[in-house]
C-alpha cells in the first residue's frame, strides 16, 4: 500500500436483477421516452452547474433517497431529460421546456436591449446573435 493511503471502503453494487429491470413508466403511465436506466453509458456531455443548481440537484437526491428511491446524480439527470423530452415531444411548443427557453431568451434579449439602448457603436449583439456565436457586425 502506498504512504499517505488509506483502505477504500467496499461499495455496494446492485444485483442482476436491478440492473437489468426495464425503467419505471411515469406516473400516469403515458411517457413514452424512458431514461436509460443503470447500464453503461458510452456516450457523454460535460454540463456545468451552478453552485446553487449542483446543490438543488443533491437535495433532490437526498429528497428521492428519503422516498425509498435511491438514484445516483446521473440518473436524475438522465430521467428529467426523458420527461422533458417526452413533454416536448407530446405538447411542442407548449411544452414546459419549450416556454422556459422561450421565456429565458424573451428575457434575456430585453435585457440586452435595455443595456444597448443608448450605445450607437454596435456592441449590443440580439441573444439570437450571441447563442449562434455570429453578428453582422462581425467581418
Amino acid at each position: 500500500m502506498a504512504a499517505g493511503r488509506g483502505r477504500s471502503r467496499r461499495v455496494s453494487l446492485p444485483g442482476v436483477a436491478e440492473l437489468l429491470r426495464p425503467a419505471r413508466p411515469g406516473p400516469d403511465g403515458g411517457d413514452q421516452r424512458r431514461a436509460s436506466g443503470r447500464e453503461k453509458h458510452t456516450q457523454k456531455i460535460t454540463v456545468y452547474l451552478s453552485a446553487e443548481e449542483l446543490l438543488d440537484l443533491e437535495r433532490a437526491r437526498l429528497a428521492l433517497l428519503r422516498y425509498g428511491a435511491a438514484a445516483d446524480r446521473g440518473r436524475i439527470v438522465r430521467e428529467a431529460i426523458a420527461v422533458l423530452l417526452a413533454d416536448l415531444d407530446a405538447r411542442g411548443q407548449d411544452s414546459l421546456l419549450a416556454r422556459r427557453i422561450a421565456s429565458a431568451n424573451s428575457a434575456s434579449a430585453n435585457s440586452a436591449s435595455a443595456d444597448g439602448a443608448g450605445s450607437s457603436n454596435g456592441a449590443s449583439r440580439t441573444g439570437q446573435e450571441q447563442a449562434s456565436g455570429t453578428s453582422e457586425s462581425a467581418v
